[in-house]
């Protein structure tokens, strides 16, 4: 089913249907990781990667070729979305990668590779958004987001490395606490672990009130970061 609001696939629709596949949907992407033995076996990975994708590979793919793994996020660039022509791309990646020999998953949780994929946010809470944005945008080197151009909407890397910049809408000030905080989207098979981590390591749970989309959790002298999930958005 669709979102026939928007005319877009809904993150439900998404992440079921690339799930079975060793990708998620996080934050507008769905993310894998392709673990390999060299940095000269994932450049040529990656290049027939590049091949299975053919056309939709300067449009939809990003990759990160490193010695122990490929990191493979798949979303239109054009949109900053997944669309039905990035799941096709996400299969065709898949069918490319089995017949190397290799497999692909996510990470994290139950599985023998690092930390499950993710993807990160700076959240700025403003009383003013349209006067610091222009600040924000210029010191960092970043750009406008794909169909959000708008005084308030949030600014990207042009890159893609950095994470997104986003302004939270502030009422009053708030001096006594902080007004920059992490928000850190992971899938969401993987957000309960994060969690249970954090709260291991000395961290505290502040609100689960909008669980599944994100909790909000905060170190031993309140600084806060967000674990969130596509869950619960639509």
């Amino acid at each position: 089913m669709t979102d026939d609001t928007a005319g877009r696939l809904s993150r439900q629709e998404i992440s079921e249907a690339v799930g079975d596949l060793g990708w998620r949907y996080v934050l507008g992407s769905i993310l894998t990781t392709v673990p390999v033995g060299s940095l000269a076996q994932a450049v040529e990975v990656a290049a027939r990667l590049v091949e299975a994708a053919g056309g939709d590979a300067d449009d939809s793919l990003r990759m990160d070729v490193r010695a122990d793994l490929l990191a493979l996020n798949v979303q239109s660039l054009a949109l900053a979305r997944v669309t039905p022509r990035e799941l096709e791309l996400a299969r065709r990646i898949s069918a490319a990668v089995a017949a190397l020999g290799l497999r692909l998953g996510p990470g994290g949780a139950g599985s023998a590779g690092p930390r499950a994929v993710q993807l990160i946010e700076i959240a700025i809470d403003a009383l003013d958004i349209a006067r610091i944005r222009p600040f924000w945008r210029a010191v960092m080197g970043y750009g406008d987001e794909p169909g959000a151009s708008g005084p308030e909407d949030a600014i990207v890397d042009p890159l893609g490395q950095g994470p997104a910049i986003w302004f939270q809408q502030m009422d009053a000030a708030r001096p006594q606490r902080n007004r920059i905080h992490l928000d850190v989207s992971v899938p969401h098979d993987e957000a309960a672990a994060r969690i249970e981590a954090a709260l291991t390591a000395g961290g505290v749970l502040l609100s689960e009130a909008a669980a599944p989309a994100f909790w909000v959790l905060a170190d031993a002298e309140g600084n806060e970061a967000c674990i969130t999930t596509w869950q619960g958005r639509d």
